[in-house]
């Protein structure tokens, strides 16, 4: 709502010295995009509105308003306009977010852009969140704070419902993430409240997105072959330093019929024979690529970047006609795994010892620089990093679980050993099984709080497999695992079917299961259990899951271990079931190159992910920070076992 206490207006004074005469033009401060909020300083969030970025301009009861390009708009908001003239002050700049709220109060960027299809503006509200000048004074100098006690008092005067504050919020940046995401808002910004009012992008601000979103260049687009008219996907592009324009991936487009027809108009005046794209894409078989001057702009939301440069599972969202095409690059968090390895709050978990030697947890790093993955240039201290900061959500999977441990001393390029026990050099954080668990074998590990992730991290440990049981009741498994284990040469889309097909199956049979990627080529699907069979009764029933999934839908799948095997098809591999047998665990990194993440998924997430390997560690951290519900909401409360009637059903005896 606009603010206002039904007084009469009263003059607002600015505290500074009157600068002259003022600018025509104020470039706006524009926000860096990070992964995480800062741990400490004086900062303050406010909501990330969908909408137009505008300037807004008034003198002498005249008011314009300024896209962040520089564009006049005024003519296209007169309500606006007439409410902005309103203002009780001699002269002002004001930093504003023109939007149009739905019927829940949320920011509709389509209905925004309908409004002006439409010409019809009336629904436009102005959210404004930092004033520049007001009365001859240059306030961008004053820190915000001040600049906004200013601001909320100037607007506390204005009747408008047009006009409106953008509040700030004192709770904690993580949780005000998490709402935004759950409100299915764009996410927040967060703004140092100490400092001065800097044109252009700027550290000061920062932004926090519940998902990857951000303008693209249009370098061409592609229709059905021999189509005359219609757009199938748009080849989107962003500029490097150098000036070229990369390819960074397509995206199919929401069109009405309206818009449509105007894009086709404008694509038509772009025409060109060449690619503007330095590493243009190849067309394919059924399709013709149309290549335009890099001239139009695209908001597309998507998944991540891939290590190529090009966006997964994009989402069309709008053309941008506020946003000039060269000035679109690829935007880059600025954070890193080095980062997620702070608290929030609190002391930090690493520090720096004498000759630059590093903790964590107060754990020893030995060689922190180490290259563990050489296509990715991740090193040992990155995966101490990531074990620390995935710890939380990891560890609960973990608790009390017989490890199989993979180690690369020199790298996932060199040579690689299978552990399961302490053997000479102890584990930092390790502990160690009673023997009554496992009798008449050596004590196996466990990885029960953080350090024991960081201790293992530090001993080079890359990957983390675990039991299918939990001490001390090592005779009874409390789940069943299938990993699906395709061949090579068949689509991702055979891939997603599969898991599907056997999620169906278990089902059906009464079996409620959870779906992991396996951080390399395919799927883990879950099914907790009570602890009331033994290892030989539940590896017998996974078989016969397997065997009479394959009986099922022979053409696809395959129980029978080995390459030759699985020609075309895909691998019920159930021989992970057996005592003492283990699989890669949650949140685990694998010993692959790029070193990606097993991650858990919610089933009704499946037909988003793209490859089992989607996740590097970076992503899981921020994903899981970002969640707005578990993907595996209900693993620990489900209570089932194997009957009778689940038996006869895949046909044992």
């Amino acid at each position: 709502m606009g603010r206002w206490n039904g007084s009469s207006k009263a003059r607002v004074r600015a505290p500074a010295t009157p600068a002259g005469e003022m600018p025509l033009i104020i470039e706006p401060q524009l926000a860096t995009l990070v992964d995480r909020h800062p741990a400490s300083g004086d900062w303050s969030y406010e909501i990330k509105f969908d909408g137009y970025r505008m300037l807004a301009r008034v003198e002498s009861g005249a008011a314009t308003l300024i896209t962040r390009n520089g564009h006049d708009w005024t003519s296209r908001m007169p309500r606006l306009q007439k409410a902005l003239a309103s203002i009780e002050a001699d002269n002002l700049w004001l930093d504003t977010e023109a939007v149009v709220l739905d019927a829940s109060g949320k920011p509709d960027f389509n209905a925004l852009q309908n409004a002006f299809d439409r010409r019809s503006t009336t629904d436009i509200v102005l959210f404004v969140f930092d004033l520049l000048w007001l009365n001859g004074v240059d306030l961008r100098e004053q820190p915000l704070r001040q600049r906004r006690k200013l601001l909320l008092q100037l607007l506390d005067a204005v009747e408008s419902p047009l006009i409106r504050f953008s509040d700030d919020f004192a709770d904690d940046p993580a949780s005000l993430v998490a709402s935004a995401c759950k409100m299915q808002l764009e996410g927040i910004i967060g703004k140092r409240g100490d400092a001065p009012y800097r044109s252009g992008r700027s550290p000061d601000w920062i932004k926090l997105k519940c998902k990857s979103r951000q303008e693209f260049v249009i370098g061409g687009f592609s229709r059905v072959k021999g189509a005359k008219s219609g757009v199938r996907s748009l080849l989107l592009g962003v500029y490097e330093g150098d000036g070229s324009l990369r390819y960074a991936g397509n995206v199919a487009p929401h069109f009405t019929p309206s818009r449509a027809a105007a894009f086709a108009k404008r694509a038509d005046s772009l025409r060109q024979t060449k690619s503007a794209f330095h590493n243009a894409p190849v067309p394919e078989r059924d399709r013709d690529f149309h290549w335009l001057a890099p001239d139009i702009v695209a908001e597309v939301s998507f998944l991540e970047w891939t290590p190529s440069g090009e966006i997964r599972h994009p989402v069309f969202q709008a053309l941008r006609e506020d946003k000039p095409a060269s000035a679109v690059t690829q935007e880059k968090a600025g954070t890193t795994v080095d980062d997620l390895a702070v608290e929030s709050v609190g002391a930090p978990r690493e520090r720096t010892g004498p000759r630059g030697t590093v903790f964590v947890r107060d754990i020893r790093i030995s060689n922190p620089q180490r290259v563990m993955d050489k296509v990715s240039g991740l090193t040992k201290l990155d995966i101490v990093r990531y074990y620390d900061a995935i710890a939380q959500w990891a560890l609960p999977y973990l608790h009390c679980r017989p490890l199989a441990l993979v180690r690369a001393p020199d790298g996932i390029a060199g040579e690689q050993f299978f552990q399961k026990h302490s053997e000479r050099a102890r584990i930092p954080g390790i502990e160690e099984l009673p023997a009554s668990v496992y009798p008449n074998h050596a004590r196996l590990l466990a990885a029960n709080t953080p350090e024991a992730l960081v201790g293992l991290a530090q001993m080079s440990v890359v990957e983390i497999h675990s039991w299918n049981g939990v001490a001390p009741d090592l005779t009874h498994p409390d789940r069943v695992i299938f990993d699906l284990d395709p061949d090579p040469a068949l689509p991702w889309s055979a891939m997603l079917e599969a898991a599907t097909l056997v999620k169906v199956v278990l089902d059906e049979i009464g079996l409620r299961s959870f779906v992991k990627t396996s951080g390399g080529k395919g799927f883990h699907i879950v099914v907790p259990l009570t602890r009331r069979q033994s290892w030989d009764e539940v590896k017998a029933f996974s078989q016969a899951v397997a065997q009479h999934i394959t009986r099922v839908v022979p053409d696809r799948f395959s129980a029978v271990l080995g390459p030759k095997n699985r020609v075309g098809k895909i691998f019920i591999d159930y021989l992970r079931n057996g005592r003492s047998s283990s699989t890669v665990a949650a949140f685990s990194v694998r010993a692959r190159p790029g070193l990606a993440v097993s991650m858990p998924i919610a089933w009704d997430e499946l037909e988003e992910v793209k490859s089992g390997d989607q996740w590097s560690m970076l992503e899981a951290v921020k994903r899981q920070r970002f969640l707005y519900r578990d993907p595996w909401d209900g693993y620990w409360r489900t209570r089932q076992g194997i009957t009778l009637a689940m038996r006869r059903a895949v046909g044992m005896k």
